[in-house]
């Protein structure tokens, strides 16, 4: 990931763009694959939202067993996205109110997790005991990176900050070693508790590991919280991602129609209800793993272009506002990271790849056919 982050910090100290990932693959390689990446970007937002849902209804399950049957699943689930759209239809100001107050909310019981847990470790719980095969270390990491996966949000409003050469670098940095400190503490704890039965509740591990040292209230704490943060981080994708819709609409990547604007409240509703309908349909089709690694492959193929876009920036040597960020061995940086995807991704499946490829051909047409509009228009 570090190489990554690496890549994500020299292409947005070069190259000053409100938009992320996808708007310096656009600079170096054109507008097509640019509209390609930004595909890239909206299904592995889509196959997040899909993937987490899961988890939130798996959740919900746990806590009230009566949702638990696959119709009172799909139910939960819809009421999930319902609830969500009519709150960022009414405008940002209210999505982006929730989006803070769940925050909060959810890393509450992490914290807990952590300060109370650190102290019932058993040391013998976290004994080395060898490296895994290349096989299981390659499925792991493929479904582990979706725990990352958003660092790059950091760069998307790189183009309305200061000094964006010492920002941006600082920013995906510091994302990066937050989150990884944070998700390394709640493994400790979580495997110094448990041990070798933590595998054995993949549903709620963290409420498991709670239960073993503040009993039933942890347990129900850890899994309160876990359903908050997930229906967090639903809040906030169903915030941010339907404005790429807008966006693609706005621009004539797509029908104007998904540009619509609500007469009232101003808020992108079609973008909005059509972004929460696909992401609702992908939810019922699938489980946590699949849908995780669907958004991973996406995400990995965009890290992809955008790790060989900030070759071509370096080659170049585009930049746009001052000294770019720029250290020994800079250039090699970028072949490291496609040596590394190529590998994550060879661990993935034929299905992922088919969705992925259906997609963006999908995709490939309906730009052509645009461009053809933009053209005669």
């Amino acid at each position: 990931m570090v190489l990554f982050v690496t890549c994500f910090a020299i292409a947005g100290s070069r190259v000053s763009l409100t938009g992320g990932l996808y708007a310096y693959v656009e600079v170096a390689f054109g507008r097509y694959v640019g509209f390609l990446a930004g595909m890239l970007y909206f299904l592995t937002a889509l196959g997040a939202v899909a993937g987490v849902v899961n988890v939130l209804a798996n959740s919900v399950e746990l806590v009230v067993p009566f949702l638990g049957s696959p119709v009172m699943r799909i139910v939960v689930m819809l009421a999930v996205y319902g609830m969500l759209v009519l709150i960022n239809v009414r405008g940002v100001r209210e999505g982006a109110s929730a989006v803070t107050v769940i925050t909060i909310a959810k890393l509450l019981p992490l914290l807990l997790f952590i300060c109370a847990g650190i102290f019932f470790i058993h040391p013998a719980n976290l004994q080395w005991s060898g490296w895994p095969g290349s096989k299981a270390l390659g499925d792991a990491v493929i479904l582990l990176i979706f725990a990352f996966v958003g660092i790059e949000v950091a760069l998307i409003p790189s183009g309305e900050v200061k000094n964006p050469a010492r920002t941006v670098p600082r920013s995906a940095y510091l994302a990066l070693v937050i989150t990884t400190i944070i998700y390394l503490m709640i493994q400790v704890v979580a495997q110094g508790t448990l041990g070798a039965d933590l595998a054995k509740h993949p549903d709620a591990p963290l409420a498991e590991s709670a239960m073993t040292f503040l009993g039933n209230l942890g347990r129900t704490t850890l899994l309160v919280g876990a359903t908050i943060s997930a229906f967090g981080f639903v809040t906030s994708d169903i915030l941010s991602s339907p404005r790429m819709i807008f966006a693609f609409g706005r621009d004539g990547a797509l029908p104007q129609f998904f540009a619509h604007v609500h007469p009232r409240y101003r808020s992108p509703d079609v973008a909005i209800i059509t972004y929460a309908t696909l992401a609702f349909l992908l939810s019922i089709s699938g489980t946590f793993e699949r849908l995780a690694v669907l958004s991973n492959v996406a995400v990995l193929l965009m890290y992809l272009l955008c790790c060989g876009a900030c070759w071509v920036l370096v080659q170049r040597d585009v930049r746009s506002d001052g000294q770019p960020f720029n250290f020994p061995g800079m250039k090699i940086v970028p072949a490291l990271a496609i040596g590394a995807i190529i590998w994550i991704l060879s661990h993935a499946t034929e299905r992922e790849f088919i969705v992925t490829g259906i997609v963006l051909a999908l995709a490939s047409i309906l730009y052509l056919i645009r461009r053809e509009v933009w053209r005669t228009a």
